[in-house]
């Protein structure tokens, strides 16, 4: 093999190298045969060389190259010449030059292909993840595992250029509640005893402030074991950072500048230095959403001072019941038909809303109307010359009328009013937002992913702060951590923060990009006291808080220091970047939708002798 070492890659020779004699290994991508001239497209991870058989050459040689077939793993050697001028192929970076080979060795046969290897592959997900080896050699898969690597270093360049230290934190840990199951791994040494796979290095990074290391990041694996839903991964990968000495500010900062290096480095694209935000409330309400997508401007209109304008009388009952009725105004929307908005409002009942109400905005921007749906319950009335500027503080608003709603609501003619009201205004709010990502994904333009990147796509990132500490569980009773329950509650609610959990906002925030979580922190409670009162606002008396968390709770009692971070999640990072919509396409290799492996068919089953090392017996799925 020494004498085929390649001596250059597929994607490396110019118009300068010709004449040089080279040699290159890789697999046939292309085969053609014009009369007795034989083309072989030579395929690598850098490129695509064009190599050529002339018509003159030795018989053998013709011979070996008749033998070959796609994916062909193959050595050639050969002379590098220019291509004549009608033959150059602008679109590759080797289109000036070929290769005139001289030698031929078949380095590895390949049996016919379960589906052919292109830019991307029209194959099913069983199907691809099967062969994943196969589908990894993909032009596309090839630039995504490629982009993947240089947003990895790109982080770590950037962040140890600022005093950050890479410490990795233990992969078997005991298991604690952080949200979702743990992955229990036994142990051999101890029977009946196991440990878990981290869902996150929390409690680490924590011990590592305390510890004195005021800078900490890692590039962690993470693991949870939860039932099959969206596009979720058993493990996944997140940049996972902490620091001394800080406050909320300072680490959305420091991630603000992180991501500028990151899409700098390996995008060419500049982010502004600081990133919007809005509070979780001003969410909610405008967008139906902690996660908005900003790349649309779809907010959300508070209906409720025209309600009274009208007769619909489920919209006057969900405000006497302490509700909310809110809309949400489709530009271009009137030429939907009653198939499409029953579609609309099947999508809202997703979400509980009980209904969608619907109008339609006709007439002229002068003297705007409103059609069909429930436009007959708001007939025209005397005030309608009013402003109608809409909101809370609407005045005469009862009195408004078709025009004044359709001014008030910023819709024009041509547009479509979709309505939400329930006692619960929450409700409205998330069946609406769900309306809003819906229709207004459909606005945006598909993304351009050549070189592996959303070349044209935009992105709008958004910090959401300010979130609810706890959260109440109408099914247990009982109040839970909205994140996890070492977030520091700010410091207004302290003195009140048993009395009324509801209301304490925590020192909590998300990054969000595109309408997708892309990160979520917080800073840190380090006072004991204060973390066993959240402890038992959440239902962990002392000695459960012992038994799960004393280490922690042990080491905060040893003058651990303020602290605070994040974790952006690497592989959302990598799939926003790339314009793909499954982390699955960003990872080399990932599980399906159900948690298996179609390649090495795992979970599978073990041997008896390893259960019996173990001390473990397995029910069979009856139970038995």
């Amino acid at each position: 093999m020494e004498q085929h070492k390649r001596s250059v890659t597929c994607g490396g020779l110019r118009k300068s190298d010709a004449g040089k004699t080279v040699t290159l290994n890789g697999w046939v991508n292309r085969r053609r045969d014009h009369g007795g001239i034989i083309f072989i497209n030579l395929r690598d991870r850098y490129g695509i060389t064009q190599t050529v058989i002339d018509q003159d050459a030795p018989p053998e040689l013709a011979a070996r190259a008749e033998e070959l077939r796609n994916e062909y793993c193959i050595a050639v050697e050969g002379v590098v010449r220019l291509r004549p001028d009608t033959m150059v192929n602008p679109g590759m970076d080797t289109g000036e030059i070929e290769v005139a080979v001289k030698q031929l060795v078949i380095l590895n046969r390949c049996e016919v292909l379960p589906f052919q290897i292109d830019q991307e592959s029209s194959a099913g997900e069983d199907l691809r993840l099967k062969y994943r080896y196969l589908d990894l050699r993909s032009a596309g898969m090839q630039r995504r595992i490629r982009l993947r690597s240089e947003v990895a270093f790109a982080v770590r360049e950037w962040m140890t250029g600022r005093g950050f230290y890479e410490i990795e934190t233990p992969t078997f840990i005991r298991s604690t509640p952080e949200g979702a199951r743990d992955y229990l791994v036994p142990s051999r040494l101890y029977p009946g005893k196991f440990y878990a796979l981290p869902q996150s290095p929390q409690l680490y990074k924590q011990l590592l402030m305390a510890s004195g290391f005021d800078k900490y990041f890692q590039i962690a694996r993470c693991y949870r074991d939860e039932d099959a839903r969206g596009d979720r991964q058993p493990e996944f990968t997140q940049i996972d950072i902490e620091m001394s000495f800080v406050s909320r500010d300072d680490v959305l900062s420091m991630t603000e500048g992180l991501m500028g290096h990151v899409f700098r480095k390996t995008l060419g694209l500049e982010l502004p230095e600081t990133f919007r935000r809005l509070t979780y409330e001003q969410a909610m309400e405008n967008y139906g959403t902690d996660k908005p997508d900003l790349r649309f401007d779809l907010p959300l209109k508070d209906f409720a001072p025209y309600a009274g304008a009208g007769t619909f009388q489920a919209f006057n009952d969900a405000l006497a019941a302490g509700g909310a009725v809110k809309a949400l105004v489709v530009p271009g929307g009137a030429g939907y038909s009653r198939k499409q908005i029953e579609a609309l409002e099947a999508h809202a009942k997703i979400y509980r809303a009980k209904g969608l109400a619907w109008m339609k905005a006709a007439g002229t921007e002068a003297a705007p109307v409103l059609e069909g749906g429930v436009s007959k319950f708001f007939p025209d009335t005397a005030g309608d010359n009013g402003p109608g500027t809409g909101g809370a503080g609407t005045d005469n608003a009862s009195a408004a009328g078709p025009a004044a709603i359709a001014r008030g609501l910023g819709a024009k003619p041509g547009d479509l009013i979709l309505i939400v009201a329930d006692e619960k205004r929450k409700t409205v709010n998330t069946a609406l937002g769900a309306l809003r990502s819906r229709l207004g994904k459909e606005t945006l333009p598909v993304p351009d992913t050549e070189n592996g990147a959303a070349k044209n796509g935009r992105f709008e990132f958004v910090w959401i702060v300010d979130f609810p500490l706890f959260e109440y569980n109408d099914e247990q009773r009982r109040w839970e951590a909205a994140h996890h329950m070492f977030s520091y509650p700010q410091e207004q609610y302290h003195a009140t923060m048993e009395q009324d959990p509801g209301a304490v906002k925590g020192d909590l925030y998300d990054l969000v990009l595109n309408g997708c979580e892309l990160a979520s922190g917080s800073i840190r409670i380090h006072d004991p006291a204060l973390q066993k009162r959240v402890f038992s606002i959440v239902g962990i008396g002392e000695e459960e808080a012992e038994a799960k968390f004393g280490f922690l709770t042990e080491a905060f009692k040893y003058g651990a220091p303020p602290h605070g971070g994040i974790a952006p999640g690497l592989d959302r990072l990598v799939m926003l970047m790339a314009g793909e919509t499954s982390i699955k396409e960003v990872i080399a290799f990932p599980k399906n939708s159900f948690a298996v492996s179609p390649m090495d068919d795992s979970p599978g089953a073990v041997e008896q002798k390893q259960l019996d090392e173990l001390r473990l017996a397995v029910l069979r799925p009856d139970g038995a």
